[in-house]
């Protein structure tokens, strides 16, 4: 089965700088409506917000942005990227995303996950020791609500539900995506949920992960399910050449690495390890044609059918955040389609 090409954008809403200088926590928030409202009219098909409880990151809260940009959008899919249900209410949390999903003619989406930070567990009272076991029952929980209007379910991490019926209820279903890290037990998860699998992919030759989507396909085809879409999520710049590209997003980026690589005992990134990382890795860095041709190359690789790009990375001034969704928008993405339709061909 053949899936449509879909090519978003993802952001954490890392703190952004304009002439030099850091942006507040609410000015970001408020620039990422104005990202999402070039978003949409350049092109681009999905926008996810990923969720984050540190001072580098300005959106812990995704629903209310996601209810600002379907106030001020048309056309534009937008969603998590990803949830962090270990320490979200999966009720709760399907409640606010029918309500978006109501509130624009369905474009909300959810991409579920355990997320790469923690920080999460303890600022909501969950124990880390119980890291496998809240998402596993959670997610089962997740599972049901989108089967039915009225769900019974029982665990261990809440008291039983019987015959409870949740409401608000989406008109079509709601889209929701499983984030991947690279397990073989999330692939298997991914598939036995019956949900579409998003790898994140933010190090080291894409292909490595083609193994991962091989075993998922095969896990569909053992449960005799048509199997669902497989997407991408890397990081990446797009500016009108490759050097300027490079020159925008290096430090930054090198800054968001090292400040996160102090908190994980990362050794410092240097240029050799960017630009290998652009040439053999998993950085979209580069002139339209450049991020075109390796999106294309890692799809047809994959085969994958979306391709989500995260364009924040440490403090980068907005004015090149806002030059890279148009020229994605307006650029890679007619570039990538007409790529990946010759390969077709």
């Amino acid at each position: 089965m053949t899936h449509p090409i879909e090519l978003g954008l993802d952001t954490f809403g890392d703190i952004t700088v304009r002439d030099g200088k850091p942006n507040s926590h609410a000015q970001v928030l408020r620039d990422l409506v104005e990202e999402a409202k070039l978003a949409d009219v350049s092109g681009v098909d999905f926008l996810g917000l990923g969720e984050h409880h540190r001072a580098d990151y300005a959106v812990s809260a995704i629903e209310p942005i996601l209810g600002a940009i379907a106030a001020q959008t048309t056309r534009l899919r937008f969603g998590s990227a990803v949830t962090v249900l270990s320490s979200d209410d999966p009720i709760r949390l399907f409640q606010r995303f029918a309500t978006l999903a109501a509130l624009s003619d369905n474009r909300a989406e959810i991409i579920l996950g355990r997320g790469s930070f923690t920080e999460s567990f303890p600022l909501f009272g969950f124990d880390l020791s119980d890291y496998e076991k809240l998402f596993e029952e959670k997610l089962d929980l997740f599972a049901k609500l989108l089967a039915s209007d009225t769900v019974s379910w029982s665990g261990s991490i809440r008291p039983p539900l019987k015959k409870q019926g949740i409401w608000p209820q989406p008109e079509k279903p709601l889209r929701t995506w499983i984030g991947v890290g690279g397990s073989p037990d999330s692939v298997v998860r991914a598939a036995t949920f019956n949900m579409p699998m998003l790898m994140a992919i933010i190090g080291g030759n894409p292909a490595r992960f083609r193994p991962y989507a091989q075993l998922y396909r095969e896990a569909h085809e053992s449960m005799d399910q048509a199997v669902l879409p497989i997407g991408v999520h890397s990081m990446g710049h797009v500016a009108m050449s490759d050097k300027e590209a490079q020159e925008r997003y290096f430090a930054p980026y090198c800054e968001m690495h090292d400040l996160i690589g102090k908190q994980r005992g990362w050794p410092r990134q240097t240029r050799a390890q960017f630009d290998q990382e652009i040439a053999h890795g998993s950085l979209y860095v580069g002139s339209p044609t450049t991020v075109a041709t390796k999106i294309a190359a890692t799809l047809k690789v994959l085969g994958a059918s979306r391709f989500q790009l995260k364009y924040s990375a440490g403090p980068m001034e907005v004015d090149h955040i806002l030059d890279h969704i148009k020229l994605y928008g307006e650029e890679v993405i007619p570039r990538v389609r007409e790529m990946m339709a010759k390969q077709d061909a």
